[in-house]
């Protein structure tokens, strides 16, 4: 039977958390889910991060606690991640903030009906004809808005 070290099994680990999250980013439509995916992946990325500078058999970075000549693990990597894992928490606060006001504003936070509700404030908003087809499509399946061209003359006066 094969055993796994403690480091291979981590980065396993971590790896997996950053593939979960950025699956979450990519194949759901719910916003809330999305920042939920984004949390997952940051937090398997603050992990490579500190796995990136763990010795085997090192001290903890503390002047005093260890023998002289004793490795101490790279204390670079675990500022890095608790600067990380703070604005990581702002971003997820603000963004959390966003969307209690979507959701206020629309009543949903799936993204494809949101999509639809802000088309139609913007061109609410400019004053312009939302565009949209009466005809179904050939192959069954709807097909998205197209906007309208606006058709340039050319300067000789020509069509």
């Amino acid at each position: 039977m094969m055993s796994l070290s403690l480091e291979a099994i981590l980065y396993t680990g971590a790896i997996g958390l950053v593939v979960i999250g950025a699956l979450g980013l990519v194949l759901s439509h719910h916003l809330f889910r999305m920042l939920l995916s984004l949390a997952v992946a940051e937090a398997g990325g603050n992990l490579l991060v500190v796995l990136a500078g763990y010795r085997g058999g090192a001290i903890a970075p503390i002047l005093g606690y260890g023998a002289p000549g004793t490795p101490m693990v790279d204390p670079i990597p675990q500022a890095l991640v608790l600067t990380a894992i703070v604005i990581g928490v702002g971003v997820q606060a603000l963004a959390v903030a966003v969307l209690v006001r979507v959701y206020r504003a629309y009543g949903t936070l799936d993204l494809r009906d949101l999509v639809e509700h802000m088309q139609g404030d913007i061109a609410k908003a400019a004053g312009i004809p939302r565009s949209t087809s009466t005809h179904a499509p050939g192959g069954e399946r709807p097909l998205p808005p197209v906007p309208a061209l606006v058709r340039h003359q050319p300067r000789g006066g020509r069509s």
